[in-house]
């Protein structure tokens, strides 16, 4: 790949993952209660590290590279949502959430 391919390559990828990364950081900072707030946390930051890693991925191709890579991803992928779920279990089990704000209950008590 030539140098040129390479450096837009790049340009792009990291631009794109730091914007990413920094919508999630704003999502924080601006979003009222918990569970927007760990939405915000979670899929922008999962798409902001995979434009990272496949920007290591194309700059330092080996096979342990992308082999790293790919564990990072999968690991990042399989973790951050999953702890966002339990974090948000815990906050509704525990009445730490804006009910006025929630389209849905489908937690609430079970009507028959």
């Amino acid at each position: 790949m030539s140098d040129i391919v390479r450096d837009v390559t790049t340009a792009v990828l990291v631009l794109a993952g730091a914007l990413l990364c920094f919508s999630a950081g704003i999502g924080l900072v601006r979003f009222p209660d918990l569970l927007t707030r760990l939405h915000a946390a979670t899929k922008p930051q999962i798409f902001g590290l995979m434009a990272i890693c496949a920007d290591v991925a194309v700059n330092n191709f080996s096979v342990g590279t992308l082999t790293m890579v790919v564990a990072i991803i999968g690991f990042q992928a399989l973790t951050a949502p999953m702890t966002a779920h339990l974090v948000a279990r815990a906050a509704y089990d525990t009445q730490h959430l804006r009910t006025d704000l929630l389209i849905a209950d489908e937690m609430g008590p079970r009507r028959r």
